[in-house]
């Protein structure tokens, strides 16, 4: 199969739209079956070391999801002392647990063998992972539905309460899926001038 050029540049512009939503940005409109369906299909189209297609997923119920915005409170308010010289943090807003319409927990399933590829670079299959969480997102994207990856958890609390394994699963992201009021133009944090803005020559060793 090859692409036309405006495929292509459709693809770029996806990659370049897309944004971490968070809570003050989704609406109560909600996704469909059909759709979260089709989003999930493209995780399972990503690369995986040794085609071992690891990854797995929790869609999060209402009383769940109270039990782990309560936990990110909670770490939030600890992260602040860690960022006392940046005041703007203590009113970002960085997730959107209990605005957005669905919550997915993500994980890896640890191999009960040996797995090619995985013989001295053992986190290949996270890696494998988060590849399939980047086409979620981008596969999000382009059906004008934003997603938001919140990353203030303790991987212990969260396991305890969707009630998984530790053993058997690795706690890999949280994400938070729903419709928006609008996507920017540009990310937030490049917009509060948090960081900097790589170009390519800053990104070459």
């Amino acid at each position: 199969m090859k692409f036309t050029k405006k495929e292509l540049n459709a693809l770029e512009k996806i990659i370049a739209s897309r944004r971490d939503v968070r809570g003050n940005s989704f609406t109560s409109k909600k996704i469909s079956q059909k759709k979260l369906n089709r989003i999930l299909n493209a995780a399972l189209h990503a690369p995986s070391v040794g085609y071992s297609q690891p990854w797995r997923f929790v869609i999060v119920d209402d009383k769940q999801k109270h039990k782990v915005y309560k936990h990110f409170k909670n770490s939030f308010d600890k992260s602040k002392l860690k960022f006392r010289d940046r005041p703007v943090y203590n009113s970002l807003k960085l997730e959107g647990i209990k605005e957005s319409n669905i919550n997915i927990a993500v994980y890896y399933k640890k191999p009960k063998k040996n797995v090619l590829g995985q013989t001295y670079m053992k986190r290949t299959g996270e890696y494998s992972v988060v590849c399939a969480i980047l086409n979620m997102w981008l596969t999000a994207r382009a059906m004008n539905i934003g997603m938001g990856w919140v990353s203030i958890l303790k991987p212990k609390k969260v396991n305890k309460i969707l009630d998984i394994n530790k053993k058997e699963y690795k706690f890999i992201g949280y994400l938070c899926f729903g419709y928006v009021k609008e996507f920017y133009d540009e990310p937030e944090f490049k917009t509060i001038k948090w960081n900097k803005t790589n170009k390519i020559k800053d990104c070459i060793l």
